[in-house]
């Protein structure tokens, strides 16, 4: 059961039951009750970093106790409150400090302050103050309402308690404030609970990330949570970054925020910035994902439209109404910081339509111009490719489509787009995919393939092609029908995909049984050697019975004679390329050289052989 009781901090605090186990030992004459009264907490704050922007978005209030007592740490001393019955007391009392001490030293520049309360401890205010609780968490500071996050820790089971939960975070939210779920992916977070709540955030668990670059598993558990909030749309943030490999990975698989030892540890005073070596990280681009040549045309680049921009600190409402008059064409305007970063937009319709009612000029015209701007926009950097937007299509808010979306570069403020041209240009895009796709695979084909290295080729970066060709394949399509080699080719498709990061590896069909993968994962090898593996396994499944029991089957060869043929297997001869290493290459180049490495394991006893490009191709 949750906790409902109201116990008073003014006294000793509750007596343990008979039997139950007897306090902590008290370090010195300071109790947990001493340290309610005296006030004795102290609030660190840790940055919540916009990888987007390369900006500190928020910051993270963090409890510690006195330093002279065991409750200094914040698991031992909200694990006692715990168990004395008293943790919703000082979960609010935390909350103060951390919002107290925001308001005495953060300025505008510190952005959104992150306030951790369990579940219980929120449906004990909520059961005792209603919708006075955002106004008794606030503590009568004048602190935004909007700049708070209230963090819902995973300590307490939710479901029998969703209803109550949900009617707790809409009163918040009524208030101006803004919820979050913490931990998500471990204890009781779960997709009702998201459901239910509809989160302005939702921070994902450390685990997933600790050593994500080189743990497939969890990349692809990653991609799974972040396609729930794609379709809720939904903002995420990765929790625990520690390292610079973690955060590009986290980067490139698109969560927008992050935070961890890496981005900044807790301290006394809020950050104003990140660190410089976090923004150099940030401002090395992964190369492109796409088999498409690098130019502005497969860019947001050429979506790009020039526009000016209201700065937040220094423009009104009616500065935006004379721009729209004097810019008719002008579908909306991006709201800056003194940095020229942005921080929102504002639609022009919805802005005149505000406008122009009764008496909104005389009210709001010389408020600052955030009034009415959507604060979380769109933001695209000018070299992403297009084909990295396709997931704001199909996200849950569709505000794009009339707002547009905010182009920068370098994280600064470069143009706008329209929602119209990005719906245009990913269609065109992905009807050009189809068009060179393989139709059983849906893999792209030769065009394709040639494109891509020719992008790898041009970005100077060091890559393995590897030429993927199954053995005996003609007689098993022979004995078992068409569309049960249409079977063993889908396998073989399937496999290689598992196998590949799709941040850092492309697959490709270039017809029949052939395939080409071409790998800037640092494990490429061991990645080849699982996809040999893991193919020659499970092809077996395909051959009947009788063909298990033989290890193979009677067929023709080439010549009409009969003999027999092993279990269909793969090869692959991979092709280690170095392009700073030569003046000039051609896609070509390379694919002539792969072919001649596979040809090796087609007539050698290896499955896999390796050689680096020696430019003589």
């Amino acid at each position: 059961m949750f906790v409902s009781g109201t116990t008073s901090l003014a006294g000793p605090g509750p007596v343990p039951a008979a039997g139950s186990p007897s306090p902590a030992p008290r370090s010195g004459p300071t109790s947990l009750g001493d340290i309610l009264r005296g006030k004795r907490l102290t609030a660190h704050f840790q940055p919540v970093v916009d990888l987007t922007q390369g900006r500190v978005y928020g910051h993270e209030s963090l409890i510690r106790g006195p330093a002279d007592t065991v409750f200094h740490m914040p698991e031992r001393l909200f694990s006692e409150a715990r168990r004395q019955g008293v943790h919703p007391q000082l979960e609010l009392a935390s909350a103060h400090t951390g919002l107290q001490a925001f308001h005495g030293q953060a300025s505008d520049t510190a952005g959104y302050l992150f306030v951790n309360m369990s579940a219980s401890a929120l449906i004990h205010y909520w059961t005792i103050w209603g919708d006075e609780m955002g106004t008794r968490i606030l503590d009568g500071l004048a602190l935004e309402p909007g700049r708070i996050v209230i963090e819902l820790t995973e300590h307490d089971p939710i479901a029998p308690h969703m209803a109550a939960l949900s009617e707790a975070f809409a009163s918040l939210r009524a208030q101006g404030l803004r919820v979050a779920l913490d931990d998500y992916g471990v204890g009781h977070s779960s997709l009702q609970l998201w459901a239910m709540v509809q989160p302005d955030l939702v921070k994902i668990d450390r685990y997933f990330f600790d050593g994500i670059s080189s743990d497939e598993r969890k990349q692809q558990l990653v991609r799974a949570v972040l396609a729930v909030a794609q379709c809720y749309g939904t903002p995420t943030v990765a929790e625990g970054i520690e390292n610079a490999e973690d955060l590009a990975v986290v980067r490139d698989l698109g969560v927008r925020y992050a935070q961890g030892w890496f981005l900044g540890r807790p301290q006394v005073e809020p950050v104003p910035d990140v660190p410089d070596e976090v923004k150099q990280m940030l401002a090395r681009r992964a190369p492109q994902r796409i088999g498409a040549a690098r130019n502005n045309s497969s860019t947001v680049a050429a979506l790009r439209v020039d526009a000016p921009a209201v700065s937040h600190g220094r423009h009104t409402n009616d500065d935006v109404h004379r721009l729209f008059g004097e810019h008719k064409s002008l579908h909306a305007v991006a709201v800056v910081d003194d940095s020229n970063r942005p921080v929102g937009i504002i639609n022009r319709r919805d802005f005149t339509d505000r406008y122009s009612q009764r008496y909104t000029r005389e009210l709001f015209g010389r408020d600052p111009c955030s009034t009415f701007m959507n604060g979380e926009p769109v933001l695209v950097d000018a070299q992403a490719s297009i084909d990295q937007l396709s997931h704001v299509l199909i996200s849950q808010d569709q505000r794009y489509l009339v707002d547009g979306f905010i182009v920068t570069r370098d994280g600064g403020y470069d143009g706008l787009g329209t929602g119209e041209a990005l719906v245009r240009s990913v269609t065109e895009m992905r009807i050009e995919a189809a068009r060179y796709a393989n139709p059983l695979t849906s893999l792209p084909g030769n065009i394709p393939i040639s494109q891509h290295i020719g992008a790898l080729l041009e970005s100077g970066v060091e890559f393995v092609t590897g030429y993927c060709d199954l053995n005996n394949f003609k007689p098993f399509n022979d004995v078992y029908g068409y569309w049960r080699g249409d079977d063993m080719i889908l396998l073989c498709a399937d496999i290689v995909r598992e196998h590949c990061d799709p941040q850092r590896d492309f697959v490709g069909h270039v017809g029949g049984d052939d395939f080409v993968v071409l790998m800037r994962s640092p494990d490429w090898h061991r990645r080849l050697e699982n996809i040999i593996t893991q193919f020659d396994l499970r092809a077996r499944d395909l051959y009947d019975d009788a063909g298990r029991a033989s290890g193979g089957i009677e067929a023709e060869d080439r010549h009409g004679v009969m003999r027999f043929f092993p279990f269909v297997t793969l090869g692959i001869g991979a092709l280690r390329v170095e392009p700073a290493s030569y003046d000039r290459i051609r896609p070509e180049d390379i694919a002539s050289a792969a072919a001649q490495v596979k040809h090796k394991v087609k007539h050698g006893n290896s499955a896999l052989v390796v050689e680096r490009y020696n430019g003589n191709a």
